[in-house]
Formats: structure tokens, sequence, C-alpha cells
């Protein structure tokens, strides 16, 4: 062994250590069983930030971002969220629908403003799309609709469920982007009869209507199946 170790340049003394049974660690090994549960109950989509926070207000357990980064490593598990890409500028708008909202999110009460989008969801065989009715003040779904064709029927029906279960409010301003859906003349007819007031989105600027954008981000990375689902009633 003595000649071994002068071979591979290794200290004897470092070898006798390595060949020592070493003790568990029994806080590292709970440390990581909580970052493992707590990714697990994020739906693999909470990063070492969230799961520090997590860990730390659930269990009581002090555990700082930069360990739980490392536990992670160790366990080969990685947050599901998307990268950060670039998107284009845009400054136009609507001069019949003026963009009311103008990027103010943080409103003070339920019912004051709500935002709708529309997005895509794969069911077995062919896209569906679904509309939002988001409430800005809790950032909570009011209402929703999912159809096959992307119209004013399908985002009409989502904003009459908010409208319903939310129990007939009044003096609501509905802001959206500048799609088709929300500016016919079907859509507009439904926002005069519930008494909404309408903003729209400047043309080719996602951070006008961000918080839909972020909500359809993390419906996707956090709730959707990456594959999509089975059937139009299943994804319902």
């Amino acid at each position: 062994m003595k000649t071994l170790c002068r071979i591979f340049n290794v200290h004897r003394s470092s070898y006798r250590y390595w060949c020592r049974p070493k003790e568990p660690d029994i806080e590292w090994t709970i440390k990581r069983s909580l970052v493992s549960e707590a990714w697990n109950v994020s739906g693999g989509s909470a990063g070492a930030r969230t799961i520090a926070t997590m860990v730390t207000n659930t269990h009581n357990v002090k555990l700082g971002r930069w360990l739980a980064g490392k536990l992670m490593k160790e366990l080969i598990i990685v947050s599901c969220q998307e990268r950060k890409h670039k998107y284009n500028r845009g400054g136009n708008e609507r001069i019949d629908i003026p963009n009311l909202l103008n990027r103010q999110f943080a409103v003070t009460k339920p019912d004051q403003v709500w935002c709708g989008d529309v997005t895509y969801i794969w069911t077995g065989s062919r896209w569906a799309y679904l509309a939002v009715v988001l409430d800005l003040f809790a950032r909570k779904p009011v209402g929703w609709a999912m159809s096959f064709a992307p119209d004013s029927e399908l985002t009409a029906k989502a904003l009459q469920m908010a409208w319903e279960l939310r129990g007939h409010p009044k003096q609501v301003m509905f802001h959206s982007d500048q799609g088709s859906h929300y500016t016919s003349r079907q859509y507009r007819q439904a926002l005069w009869r519930y008494q909404m007031t309408q903003s729209i989105s400047r043309r080719g600027n996602c951070w006008d209507n961000s918080p839909m954008e972020r909500f359809f981000r993390s419906l996707k990375t956090e709730w959707v199946p990456t594959t999509g689902y089975q059937s139009f009633s299943t994804a319902q």
C-alpha cells in the first residue's frame, strides 16, 4: 500500500482517512429529504430560492439558497421553469380603445380590474384553446372556457362565467391584448351589457398584460403535462 500511495502521489494519511468508515450526517440527510419533498410538492417548478423558503417556513428548518442549490445538484433535480427570452417591443395603441390600465397592476380591491387572454393546449389529436379571466387583485382565475376555435364566443363564455360567479359586479375594468376575439363587436357588446370598461394593451407589447402571461407560464410549466392531454374532456 505504501508503494501504491507513492505511485499515485497520495499521502498515506489521506488514504487511511478515506478508508475510515464515516458516520452519516443526520442533519444533511434531513435537509436533503426536505428539499426533495418541496420540489415534488411544487411539481418540479421550484428553484433553489423557492425551495429554501418553503423548507424554512413549512418545517422551521434553516436552509439557505446556496445550500438548497447544492442539495438539488446532489439529488439531480432542476426547476422546470422556462428560460427567459427576448420579446419584441411595440407601442401602437388603438385609437378607439386606449390602454387605460397602463401597467398599474397593484389594485386595491377585488373585482376592480380583470385581465383576459387565450392560450392553446394539446388535447390528443388537435389543439384546443383556453380563455381565462383573471382578477388582478389576487391573481386568481375567476372565469374560463375551452373550445376548438379561438373566437369571440370562447372569450365571451369565460367573461360570462366570471361575471356570474363574482355576483354580477359593476364598474369593472377589463384589460386584454388586441386580439380580434377581444375587439370584436360581439365581445364589446358583452362588456357593455355587464357595464365594464375596456382597456387594451399596446400592439406587440406583452408587458402590458404581463399578469396573464405569467399565469399561463405557471399553468403550462407547473400543471399541464409536457405532452399535453389525451382528450378534450380530460383537459377540461
